[in-house]
């Protein structure tokens, strides 16, 4: 049985080799997965070379980038790869942009990325499928003579944005075909970032239905040990707080004090680095003591059945798609086999 509406991301955590997606797709395709998410990182996951072999070696598994930053390539460049991997893909592609992490992008000396600029080159992005010619954009994605593909294409590519924020979520909802939340949104949270989509694709004049609200849901069976499970969960969630804390406590209206507290706590606070790659397990133990119940509890675990169920009741939020994080497919067969979508 196929399932269009259910995703997974492939080579999550910090994979050895690049060649364990290929496996991956293979399975997650055989298991009726409808897609497959691709978060670009500047090590071994070059979202371009990833794309390009996800979608050779899979005939039905849509490809999707969750995501990649627009600036760190020319636009007639991401324009082009879009349009090869449409192409290649006979249509399963779907290009997917996001803001990424404001420090790195400093360092790399590169701006940091705003609404508007996604905006702009979403809309370069529109122009150049349809084969026309642009000359002298002077736009917030930034200043270019010319740009031109092919004046004989006429490409219907979606794009995806990865939303946190309202701006970002109401972007999408006017001008993107999907977009991608975050982890550990609480249910409450989920449900009004599909309603800010929905009403911002209704202002633009747009059918709100026409937008694709994919929920990111941790999904972490027991099945699984439990030091895997700590890493994936506990672990995982103190990583997204040492990095953006303070718009995911915003975002979820969690109370700022428990935050600060987590801040506080010495052995987060002598953590050497992200708690998901140098925590050990007794320090992620304890790192569990610190965070409160409330913000872990966005998440299915248990037995696969448990787990399949609550993959299910994220559709009760409105969501069109549900990614089933933190897993691979392989962990996630039994899920997806006790998995029965909402009546």
């Amino acid at each position: 049985m196929r399932h269009p509406e259910l995703g997974f991301y492939t080579l999550g955590g910090q994979p050895s080799s690049p060649r364990e997606m290929l496996d991956e797709v293979r399975l997650g395709e055989e298991l009726g997965f409808g897609s497959a998410f691709l978060s670009e990182r500047f090590s071994i996951k070059e979202a371009a070379s990833l794309s390009g072999a996800m979608g050779a070696i899979t005939t039905e598994l849509r490809v999707a980038t969750a995501a990649t930053n627009h600036h760190t390539r020319h636009p007639a460049v991401t324009a082009a790869w879009a349009t090869t991997m449409h192409r290649l893909t006979e249509g399963r592609f779907t290009l997917g942009l996001g803001r990424g992490l404001a420090p790195q992008l400093r360092a790399f000396g590169l701006p940091p990325v705003t609404t508007a600029q996604l905006e702009d080159f979403i809309g370069l992005m529109r122009r150049l499928w349809r084969g026309e010619t642009v000359f002298d954009h002077d736009g917030s994605a930034g200043r270019w003579p010319a740009l031109r593909l092919d004046p004989t294409f006429d490409e219907d590519i979606p794009i995806a944005l990865t939303a946190f924020g309202p701006r970002t979520l109401a972007l999408a909802g006017r001008a993107a075909d999907a977009v991608v939340l975050h982890t550990f949104f609480s249910d409450e949270t989920t449900a009004r970032c599909v309603q800010t989509v929905r009403e911002a694709a209704e202002r633009a004049g747009r059918d709100p239905a026409s937008v694709a609200v994919w929920s990111c849901f941790a999904t972490v069976p027991d099945h699984l040990p439990e030091e895997v499970r700590l890493k994936r969960t506990v672990a995982r969630l103190a990583t997204y707080l040492q990095v953006y804390g303070d718009l995911l406590v915003r975002t979820n209206d969690w109370d700022p004090a428990d935050l600060r507290r987590f801040r506080a706590d010495p052995v987060v606070a002598g953590l050497g680095g992200w708690a998901d790659i140098v925590a050990t397990r007794d320090e992620i133990e304890h790192i569990a003591t610190v965070l409160p119940e409330a913000w872990l509890a966005p998440a299915a675990t248990g037995g696969a059945a448990e787990c399949a169920k609550a993959v299910a009741a994220q559709f009760d939020l409105g969501v069109d798609g549900v990614i089933l994080h933190a897993s691979t497919p392989a962990e996630l067969a039994p899920v997806v086999g006790n998995y029965r979508p909402r009546a």
